[in-house]
Protein backbone atom coordinates (compact mmCIF):
# COMPACT_ATOMS: atom_id res chain seq x y z
CA UNK A 1 0.00 0.00 0.00
CA UNK A 2 1.21 3.31 -1.14
CA UNK A 3 1.05 6.50 1.19
CA UNK A 4 1.66 10.13 0.89
CA UNK A 5 4.57 11.60 2.17
CA UNK A 6 4.69 13.72 4.75
CA UNK A 7 7.21 17.07 3.52
CA UNK A 8 8.30 17.00 7.31
CA UNK A 9 8.61 20.06 10.32
CA UNK A 10 10.79 22.17 7.71
CA UNK A 11 9.09 25.83 6.23
CA UNK A 12 5.19 25.63 5.29
CA UNK A 13 5.10 26.61 1.54
CA UNK A 14 1.48 26.95 0.21
CA UNK A 15 0.23 28.06 -3.12
CA UNK A 16 -2.73 29.04 -4.88
CA UNK A 17 -2.84 28.11 -8.32
CA UNK A 18 -5.77 29.75 -10.82
CA UNK A 19 -6.38 29.11 -14.40
CA UNK A 20 -6.88 33.03 -16.11
CA UNK A 21 -10.03 31.62 -17.90
CA UNK A 22 -12.08 34.09 -16.38
CA UNK A 23 -12.68 36.19 -12.85
CA UNK A 24 -11.53 34.98 -9.24
CA UNK A 25 -14.33 33.11 -8.65
CA UNK A 26 -15.81 33.11 -5.17
CA UNK A 27 -14.53 29.68 -4.33
CA UNK A 28 -11.31 30.54 -6.09
CA UNK A 29 -11.17 33.47 -3.98
CA UNK A 30 -11.73 31.07 -0.53
CA UNK A 31 -8.88 28.24 -1.64
CA UNK A 32 -6.88 31.45 -2.18
CA UNK A 33 -7.35 32.68 1.49
CA UNK A 34 -7.03 29.48 3.01
CA UNK A 35 -3.87 28.94 1.58
CA UNK A 36 -2.40 31.95 2.54
CA UNK A 37 -4.04 31.79 6.35
CA UNK A 38 -2.34 28.79 6.90
CA UNK A 39 0.91 30.18 5.25
CA UNK A 40 0.74 33.24 7.67
CA UNK A 41 -0.33 31.11 10.63
CA UNK A 42 2.55 29.28 10.38
CA UNK A 43 4.87 31.66 9.58
CA UNK A 44 5.77 30.32 5.70
CA UNK A 45 5.12 31.45 2.46
CA UNK A 46 2.47 31.94 0.57
CA UNK A 47 2.99 31.34 -3.59
CA UNK A 48 0.97 32.16 -6.27
CA UNK A 49 1.00 30.35 -9.90
CA UNK A 50 -0.46 31.56 -12.84
CA UNK A 51 -1.83 27.89 -14.48
CA UNK A 52 -2.06 29.29 -17.96
CA UNK A 53 -1.48 26.32 -20.32
CA UNK A 54 -4.51 26.73 -21.96
CA UNK A 55 -3.60 28.65 -24.28
CA UNK A 56 -6.90 29.47 -25.77
CA UNK A 57 -9.17 29.92 -23.18
CA UNK A 58 -6.64 31.87 -20.77
CA UNK A 59 -6.34 35.98 -21.44
CA UNK A 60 -4.51 38.83 -20.12
CA UNK A 61 -7.97 40.03 -18.79
CA UNK A 62 -8.71 37.38 -16.82
CA UNK A 63 -4.98 37.07 -15.03
CA UNK A 64 -5.41 41.00 -14.48
CA UNK A 65 -9.22 40.37 -12.84
CA UNK A 66 -7.27 37.45 -10.54
CA UNK A 67 -4.47 39.64 -9.26
CA UNK A 68 -6.52 43.02 -8.71
CA UNK A 69 -9.45 40.74 -6.94
CA UNK A 70 -6.48 38.79 -4.40
CA UNK A 71 -4.80 42.29 -4.36
CA UNK A 72 -8.10 43.68 -3.27
CA UNK A 73 -8.81 41.10 -0.31
CA UNK A 74 -5.38 42.17 0.90
CA UNK A 75 -3.81 38.45 -0.16
CA UNK A 76 0.18 39.45 -0.81
CA UNK A 77 2.63 36.60 -2.07
CA UNK A 78 6.17 36.20 -0.94
CA UNK A 79 7.53 35.39 -4.47
CA UNK A 80 6.29 36.89 -8.13
CA UNK A 81 3.66 34.57 -9.83
CA UNK A 82 5.14 31.64 -11.79
CA UNK A 83 3.29 31.29 -15.21
CA UNK A 84 2.79 27.68 -15.91
CA UNK A 85 3.16 28.36 -19.72
CA UNK A 86 7.11 29.28 -18.94
CA UNK A 87 8.23 26.18 -17.44
CA UNK A 88 7.04 23.76 -20.70
CA UNK A 89 10.69 22.90 -21.03
CA UNK A 90 11.21 21.78 -17.14
CA UNK A 91 7.83 19.80 -17.19
CA UNK A 92 8.87 17.54 -20.86
CA UNK A 93 12.53 17.56 -19.30
CA UNK A 94 11.21 15.69 -16.35
CA UNK A 95 8.52 13.48 -18.69
CA UNK A 96 12.05 12.38 -19.94
CA UNK A 97 13.67 11.13 -17.28
CA UNK A 98 10.55 9.07 -16.49
CA UNK A 99 10.79 7.61 -20.32
CA UNK A 100 14.05 6.95 -19.38
CA UNK A 101 14.26 5.28 -16.45
CA UNK A 102 11.16 3.19 -17.26
CA UNK A 103 8.51 4.61 -15.14
CA UNK A 104 6.77 6.12 -18.34
CA UNK A 105 6.25 5.30 -22.10
CA UNK A 106 5.70 5.81 -25.44
CA UNK A 107 1.84 5.48 -26.96
CA UNK A 108 1.43 4.74 -30.10
CA UNK A 109 -2.18 4.72 -30.31
CA UNK A 110 -3.89 6.66 -33.22
CA UNK A 111 -7.05 8.89 -32.52
CA UNK A 112 -9.37 6.65 -34.00
CA UNK A 113 -8.28 3.61 -32.19
CA UNK A 114 -8.55 5.45 -28.80
CA UNK A 115 -12.07 6.23 -29.98
CA UNK A 116 -12.77 2.90 -30.60
CA UNK A 117 -11.34 1.60 -27.24
CA UNK A 118 -14.08 4.17 -25.57
CA UNK A 119 -16.98 3.16 -27.80
CA UNK A 120 -16.34 -0.38 -27.19
CA UNK A 121 -16.23 0.59 -23.22
CA UNK A 122 -19.11 2.70 -23.87
CA UNK A 123 -20.77 -0.75 -24.97
CA UNK A 124 -19.94 -2.85 -22.17
CA UNK A 125 -20.83 -0.59 -19.65
CA UNK A 126 -17.34 -0.47 -18.55
CA UNK A 127 -15.03 2.65 -16.90
CA UNK A 128 -13.80 4.81 -19.39
CA UNK A 129 -9.80 4.60 -19.31
CA UNK A 130 -7.01 3.84 -20.86
CA UNK A 131 -6.25 0.31 -21.51
CA UNK A 132 -2.34 -0.03 -21.75
CA UNK A 133 -2.06 -1.83 -24.62
CA UNK A 134 1.48 0.43 -25.25
CA UNK A 135 2.87 -0.26 -21.92
CA UNK A 136 4.57 -3.29 -22.47
CA UNK A 137 5.38 -3.04 -26.24
CA UNK A 138 8.35 -2.57 -27.61
CA UNK A 139 8.04 1.10 -30.03
CA UNK A 140 10.38 -0.52 -32.60
CA UNK A 141 7.04 -2.14 -33.26
CA UNK A 142 5.19 1.26 -34.57
CA UNK A 143 5.72 2.64 -37.70
CA UNK A 144 8.86 4.75 -38.47
CA UNK A 145 8.15 8.57 -37.31
CA UNK A 146 4.36 7.47 -36.04
CA UNK A 147 3.79 10.26 -33.57
CA UNK A 148 3.41 8.90 -29.93
CA UNK A 149 2.33 10.48 -26.53
CA UNK A 150 4.14 9.66 -23.69
CA UNK A 151 2.13 8.02 -20.63
CA UNK A 152 3.19 7.81 -17.14
CA UNK A 153 3.42 4.15 -16.03
CA UNK A 154 0.84 3.49 -12.78
CA UNK A 155 0.90 0.69 -10.24
CA UNK A 156 -1.89 -1.59 -11.36
CA UNK A 157 -2.48 -3.61 -7.76
CA UNK A 158 -2.92 -2.31 -4.75
CA UNK A 159 -3.89 0.91 -3.23
CA UNK A 160 -2.79 3.90 -2.47
CA UNK A 161 -3.81 5.87 0.84
CA UNK A 162 -3.79 10.22 1.34
CA UNK A 163 -3.94 10.79 4.46
CA UNK A 164 -5.09 14.19 4.04
CA UNK A 165 -6.01 17.33 6.14
CA UNK A 166 -10.00 18.00 5.70
CA UNK A 167 -10.82 14.23 4.56
CA UNK A 168 -9.46 11.71 6.54
CA UNK A 169 -7.58 8.67 5.63
CA UNK A 170 -8.61 7.81 1.55
CA UNK A 171 -7.81 5.38 -0.12
CA UNK A 172 -8.38 4.32 -3.95
CA UNK A 173 -7.38 0.79 -5.60
CA UNK A 174 -4.64 1.74 -7.57
CA UNK A 175 -6.85 -0.37 -10.40
CA UNK A 176 -8.74 2.84 -10.97
CA UNK A 177 -6.21 4.65 -12.49
CA UNK A 178 -5.14 4.40 -15.69
CA UNK A 179 -1.73 5.26 -17.45
CA UNK A 180 -2.73 8.82 -18.53
CA UNK A 181 -0.84 11.00 -20.67
CA UNK A 182 2.09 13.12 -19.71
CA UNK A 183 3.54 14.79 -22.66
CA UNK A 184 1.23 15.24 -25.65
CA UNK A 185 2.15 14.27 -29.36
CA UNK A 186 3.49 17.60 -30.29
CA UNK A 187 5.74 17.79 -27.20
CA UNK A 188 4.06 19.58 -25.02
CA UNK A 189 3.44 18.86 -21.36
CA UNK A 190 -0.40 17.90 -19.81
CA UNK A 191 -1.91 19.95 -16.58
CA UNK A 192 -1.34 16.50 -14.53
CA UNK A 193 2.51 16.54 -14.90
CA UNK A 194 2.70 20.41 -14.77
CA UNK A 195 1.33 20.57 -11.29
CA UNK A 196 3.37 18.18 -9.91
CA UNK A 197 6.78 19.50 -11.57
CA UNK A 198 5.59 22.79 -10.32
CA UNK A 199 4.82 22.24 -6.93
CA UNK A 200 8.01 20.40 -6.40
CA UNK A 201 10.39 22.72 -7.93
CA UNK A 202 8.40 25.64 -5.65
CA UNK A 203 9.32 24.17 -2.47
CA UNK A 204 5.01 23.77 -1.77
CA UNK A 205 4.62 21.59 1.00
CA UNK A 206 1.15 21.68 1.44
CA UNK A 207 -1.60 21.62 -1.20
CA UNK A 208 -5.11 22.99 0.04
CA UNK A 209 -7.47 23.11 -2.64
CA UNK A 210 -11.11 22.05 -3.74
CA UNK A 211 -12.51 18.18 -3.04
CA UNK A 212 -12.81 18.33 -6.94
CA UNK A 213 -9.46 17.73 -6.87
CA UNK A 214 -8.94 14.72 -4.87
CA UNK A 215 -8.92 12.47 -7.72
CA UNK A 216 -6.38 14.66 -9.30
CA UNK A 217 -4.04 13.66 -6.23
CA UNK A 218 -3.93 10.18 -6.82
CA UNK A 219 -3.07 10.73 -10.45
CA UNK A 220 0.24 12.72 -9.29
CA UNK A 221 1.29 10.10 -6.93
CA UNK A 222 2.87 8.36 -9.29
CA UNK A 223 4.64 11.25 -10.41
CA UNK A 224 5.72 12.00 -7.35
CA UNK A 225 6.95 8.81 -6.18
CA UNK A 226 8.96 7.69 -9.50
CA UNK A 227 10.34 11.18 -9.67
CA UNK A 228 11.45 10.57 -6.21
CA UNK A 229 13.18 7.05 -6.91
CA UNK A 230 14.93 8.53 -9.80
CA UNK A 231 16.38 11.86 -7.99
CA UNK A 232 15.34 11.37 -4.38
CA UNK A 233 13.68 14.32 -2.99
CA UNK A 234 10.36 14.46 -3.99
CA UNK A 235 7.81 13.87 -1.30
CA UNK A 236 4.54 14.81 -2.05
CA UNK A 237 2.88 17.64 -0.28
CA UNK A 238 0.29 17.42 2.87
CA UNK A 239 -3.15 17.21 1.14
CA UNK A 240 -5.91 19.16 2.50
CA UNK A 241 -9.40 19.11 0.08
CA UNK A 242 -11.58 21.33 1.45
CA UNK A 243 -15.62 20.67 0.26
CA UNK A 244 -16.61 23.27 -2.48
CA UNK A 245 -19.35 25.71 -1.44
CA UNK A 246 -22.97 25.59 -2.63
CA UNK A 247 -25.78 28.00 -3.05
CA UNK A 248 -28.24 28.92 -0.62
CA UNK A 249 -30.14 25.77 -1.49
CA UNK A 250 -27.73 23.47 -1.51
CA UNK A 251 -26.90 22.84 -5.21
CA UNK A 252 -23.45 23.31 -6.21
CA UNK A 253 -22.94 27.29 -6.98
CA UNK A 254 -23.72 28.36 -10.01
CA UNK A 255 -24.61 31.43 -12.02
CA UNK A 256 -28.19 31.55 -10.61
CA UNK A 257 -26.88 31.77 -7.21
CA UNK A 258 -26.15 35.73 -8.44
CA UNK A 259 -22.56 37.20 -9.01
CA UNK A 260 -19.61 34.50 -8.55
CA UNK A 261 -16.70 36.63 -9.34
CA UNK A 262 -15.30 38.88 -6.75
CA UNK A 263 -14.82 42.05 -8.59
CA UNK A 264 -18.76 41.64 -8.66
CA UNK A 265 -19.15 41.48 -5.17
CA UNK A 266 -17.44 44.43 -4.70
CA UNK A 267 -18.41 46.70 -7.76
CA UNK A 268 -22.05 45.36 -8.09
CA UNK A 269 -23.26 44.45 -4.28
CA UNK A 270 -20.86 47.20 -2.86
CA UNK A 271 -18.99 44.62 -0.26
CA UNK A 272 -15.97 45.81 1.36
CA UNK A 273 -12.93 43.58 1.14
CA UNK A 274 -12.72 43.10 4.63
CA UNK A 275 -16.44 41.76 5.06
CA UNK A 276 -15.85 39.22 1.95
CA UNK A 277 -12.45 38.11 3.88
CA UNK A 278 -14.45 37.44 7.09
CA UNK A 279 -17.32 35.88 4.91
CA UNK A 280 -15.05 33.46 3.12
CA UNK A 281 -12.89 32.76 6.60
CA UNK A 282 -16.39 31.25 8.04
CA UNK A 283 -17.50 30.01 5.06
CA UNK A 284 -16.12 26.55 5.89
CA UNK A 285 -14.23 26.94 8.80
CA UNK A 286 -15.04 27.93 12.43
CA UNK A 287 -13.56 28.88 15.60
CA UNK A 288 -16.46 27.92 18.32
CA UNK A 289 -19.24 30.54 17.70
CA UNK A 290 -17.24 33.73 16.61
CA UNK A 291 -18.72 35.29 13.41
CA UNK A 292 -16.67 38.78 13.35
CA UNK A 293 -13.01 37.69 12.89
CA UNK A 294 -10.46 40.06 12.12
CA UNK A 295 -7.76 39.86 9.76
CA UNK A 296 -5.07 39.26 12.31
CA UNK A 297 -7.06 37.04 14.16
CA UNK A 298 -7.86 34.86 11.54
CA UNK A 299 -3.71 34.32 11.82
CA UNK A 300 -3.55 33.81 14.64
CA UNK A 301 -6.37 31.26 14.87
CA UNK A 302 -6.72 29.40 11.28
CA UNK A 303 -5.60 26.04 10.85
CA UNK A 304 -7.21 23.15 9.20
CA UNK A 305 -8.58 21.14 11.79
CA UNK A 306 -11.43 23.90 11.48
CA UNK A 307 -12.15 23.39 8.55
CA UNK A 308 -15.31 21.08 8.21
CA UNK A 309 -15.87 18.04 5.90
CA UNK A 310 -19.86 19.13 4.31
CA UNK A 311 -19.99 21.77 1.96
CA UNK A 312 -20.94 25.22 3.18
CA UNK A 313 -23.55 28.00 1.94
CA UNK A 314 -23.51 30.89 -0.01
CA UNK A 315 -25.61 33.55 2.05
CA UNK A 316 -25.63 36.87 0.54
CA UNK A 317 -27.96 38.14 3.24
CA UNK A 318 -25.48 37.09 5.76
CA UNK A 319 -22.76 39.00 3.93
CA UNK A 320 -24.62 41.60 3.45
CA UNK A 321 -25.19 41.87 7.51
CA UNK A 322 -21.81 41.21 7.99
CA UNK A 323 -20.91 44.01 5.47
CA UNK A 324 -23.12 46.16 7.71
CA UNK A 325 -20.66 45.70 10.61
CA UNK A 326 -17.40 46.76 8.78
CA UNK A 327 -19.12 49.35 6.91
CA UNK A 328 -19.97 50.35 10.50
CA UNK A 329 -16.51 50.30 11.31
CA UNK A 330 -14.87 51.52 8.66
CA UNK A 331 -13.18 55.05 8.66
CA UNK A 332 -16.12 57.64 7.27
CA UNK A 333 -13.53 59.31 4.87
CA UNK A 334 -11.93 56.14 3.70
CA UNK A 335 -16.09 55.29 3.27
CA UNK A 336 -16.53 58.41 1.73
CA UNK A 337 -13.48 57.78 -1.31
CA UNK A 338 -15.66 54.36 -1.96
CA UNK A 339 -19.17 55.95 -2.00
CA UNK A 340 -18.24 59.22 -4.03
CA UNK A 341 -18.13 57.34 -7.67
CA UNK A 342 -21.64 56.04 -7.25
CA UNK A 343 -22.77 59.99 -6.67
CA UNK A 344 -24.32 61.71 -9.41
CA UNK A 345 -23.29 65.15 -9.91
CA UNK A 346 -20.38 66.93 -8.22
CA UNK A 347 -19.29 66.00 -4.60
CA UNK A 348 -18.16 67.75 -1.73
CA UNK A 349 -15.99 65.07 0.05
CA UNK A 350 -15.88 67.19 3.24
CA UNK A 351 -19.54 67.25 3.63
CA UNK A 352 -19.90 63.52 2.68
CA UNK A 353 -17.39 62.46 5.79
CA UNK A 354 -19.18 65.18 7.93
CA UNK A 355 -22.06 62.96 6.67
CA UNK A 356 -21.08 59.41 7.12
CA UNK A 357 -22.00 58.94 10.32
CA UNK A 358 -25.37 59.32 10.33
CA UNK A 359 -25.21 57.78 6.50
CA UNK A 360 -23.56 54.41 7.15
CA UNK A 361 -25.93 53.81 10.49
CA UNK A 362 -28.38 51.31 8.56
CA UNK A 363 -26.87 50.99 5.66
CA UNK A 364 -25.52 47.36 4.18
CA UNK A 365 -23.54 48.05 1.48
CA UNK A 366 -21.89 51.06 -0.41
CA UNK A 367 -24.68 51.58 -2.93
CA UNK A 368 -27.13 51.91 -0.04
CA UNK A 369 -24.73 55.10 1.55
CA UNK A 370 -24.45 56.50 -1.85
CA UNK A 371 -27.93 56.72 -2.22
CA UNK A 372 -28.62 58.07 0.93
CA UNK A 373 -26.09 60.39 -0.14
CA UNK A 374 -27.70 61.36 -3.02
CA UNK A 375 -29.72 64.15 -1.42
CA UNK A 376 -26.64 66.35 0.07
CA UNK A 377 -25.95 66.98 -3.44
CA UNK A 378 -29.01 67.37 -5.21
CA UNK A 379 -29.93 70.39 -7.33
CA UNK A 380 -33.40 72.64 -6.68
CA UNK A 381 -35.96 71.60 -7.66
CA UNK A 382 -35.75 68.37 -6.47
CA UNK A 383 -36.54 65.35 -7.91
CA UNK A 384 -39.74 64.01 -5.92
CA UNK A 385 -40.41 60.08 -5.37
CA UNK A 386 -43.76 59.06 -6.29
CA UNK A 387 -43.79 58.82 -2.10
CA UNK A 388 -42.88 62.18 -1.22
CA UNK A 389 -44.87 64.22 -3.30
CA UNK A 390 -47.61 62.83 -1.89
CA UNK A 391 -46.54 64.23 1.38
CA UNK A 392 -46.33 67.81 -0.15
CA UNK A 393 -50.29 68.42 -0.78
CA UNK A 394 -52.03 71.52 0.85
CA UNK A 395 -51.92 70.10 4.43
CA UNK A 396 -48.13 69.76 4.14
CA UNK A 397 -46.79 72.56 2.44
CA UNK A 398 -48.89 75.10 4.74
CA UNK A 399 -46.79 73.29 7.52
CA UNK A 400 -43.48 73.91 5.55
CA UNK A 401 -44.09 77.45 5.60
CA UNK A 402 -44.83 77.54 9.14
CA UNK A 403 -41.46 75.24 10.12
CA UNK A 404 -39.84 77.43 7.55
CA UNK A 405 -40.46 80.35 9.40
CA UNK A 406 -39.84 78.91 12.68
CA UNK A 407 -36.46 77.84 11.85
CA UNK A 408 -35.41 80.99 10.61
CA UNK A 409 -35.58 82.87 13.69
CA UNK A 410 -33.70 79.74 15.32
CA UNK A 411 -29.89 81.42 15.65
CA UNK A 412 -28.21 78.48 16.77
CA UNK A 413 -28.11 75.70 13.94
CA UNK A 414 -27.58 73.02 15.78
CA UNK A 415 -29.38 69.84 16.16
CA UNK A 416 -30.51 70.35 19.75
CA UNK A 417 -31.59 73.78 18.77
CA UNK A 418 -33.64 72.60 15.84
CA UNK A 419 -35.08 69.59 18.03
CA UNK A 420 -36.30 71.90 20.27
CA UNK A 421 -37.64 74.74 18.00
CA UNK A 422 -39.77 71.93 15.94
CA UNK A 423 -40.98 70.27 18.62
CA UNK A 424 -42.08 73.62 20.02
CA UNK A 425 -44.04 74.46 17.14
CA UNK A 426 -45.73 70.73 16.68
CA UNK A 427 -46.86 71.27 20.22
CA UNK A 428 -48.25 74.67 19.35
CA UNK A 429 -49.45 73.26 16.24
CA UNK A 430 -51.20 69.97 18.61
CA UNK A 431 -49.87 67.82 15.67
CA UNK A 432 -46.81 65.12 16.78
CA UNK A 433 -43.35 65.57 15.40
CA UNK A 434 -44.02 62.88 12.91
CA UNK A 435 -46.82 65.20 11.25
CA UNK A 436 -44.28 67.87 10.91
CA UNK A 437 -40.65 65.79 10.40
CA UNK A 438 -42.55 63.81 7.14
CA UNK A 439 -43.24 66.96 4.94
CA UNK A 440 -40.02 68.59 5.57
CA UNK A 441 -38.09 65.20 5.22
CA UNK A 442 -39.78 65.10 1.73
CA UNK A 443 -38.69 69.08 0.73
CA UNK A 444 -35.73 68.90 2.18
CA UNK A 445 -34.74 65.28 0.61
CA UNK A 446 -37.05 64.21 -2.27
CA UNK A 447 -37.33 60.76 -0.44
CA UNK A 448 -39.01 59.33 2.17
CA UNK A 449 -36.12 57.64 3.80
CA UNK A 450 -33.26 59.78 5.48
CA UNK A 451 -31.07 60.29 8.37
CA UNK A 452 -32.84 62.14 11.40
CA UNK A 453 -34.38 65.15 10.36
CA UNK A 454 -32.38 66.94 12.35
CA UNK A 455 -29.26 65.96 11.15
CA UNK A 456 -30.03 66.66 7.43
CA UNK A 457 -31.27 70.26 8.89
CA UNK A 458 -27.42 70.47 9.84
CA UNK A 459 -25.64 68.88 6.90
CA UNK A 460 -27.23 70.58 4.37
CA UNK A 461 -26.69 74.20 6.41
CA UNK A 462 -29.35 76.87 7.36
CA UNK A 463 -29.01 78.66 3.46
CA UNK A 464 -29.28 75.30 1.79
CA UNK A 465 -32.04 73.56 4.14
CA UNK A 466 -34.19 77.11 4.33
CA UNK A 467 -34.04 77.39 0.20
CA UNK A 468 -35.54 74.04 0.23
CA UNK A 469 -38.13 74.12 2.79
CA UNK A 470 -39.04 77.71 1.14
CA UNK A 471 -39.09 75.80 -2.07
CA UNK A 472 -41.73 73.82 -1.66
CA UNK A 473 -43.96 75.56 1.15
CA UNK A 474 -47.47 77.13 0.14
Amino acid sequence: MASETDKGSGEVVTRFAPSPTGFLHIGGARTALFNWLYARHHGGKALLRIEDTDKKRSTQEAIDAILDGLDWLGLDYDQEPVFQSRRADRHAEVARKLLEAGHAYKCFATPEELEAMRAEQRANKQPMRYDGRWRDRDPSEAPEGAPYTVRIKTPQEGEATIHDDVQGAVSVKNEEIDDYIILRADGSPTYMLAVVVDDHDMGVTHVIRGDDHLNNAFRQLPIYRAMDEIEGDWPAPVYAHVPLIHGSDGAKMSKRHGSLGVEAYRDEHGILPEALFNYLLRLGWGHGDREEISREEAIELFDLSGVGKSPSRFDMKKLENLNGHYIREADDARLADLVAPHIEGDVDKALLVKAMPVLKTRAKNIHEIAEGAGFLFAKRPLSMTEKAAKLLDDEGRARLSSISEALKREKNWTIEALEATTKSLAEELGLGLGKLAQPMRAALTGTTTSPGIFDVLVLLGREEALARLDAQAA
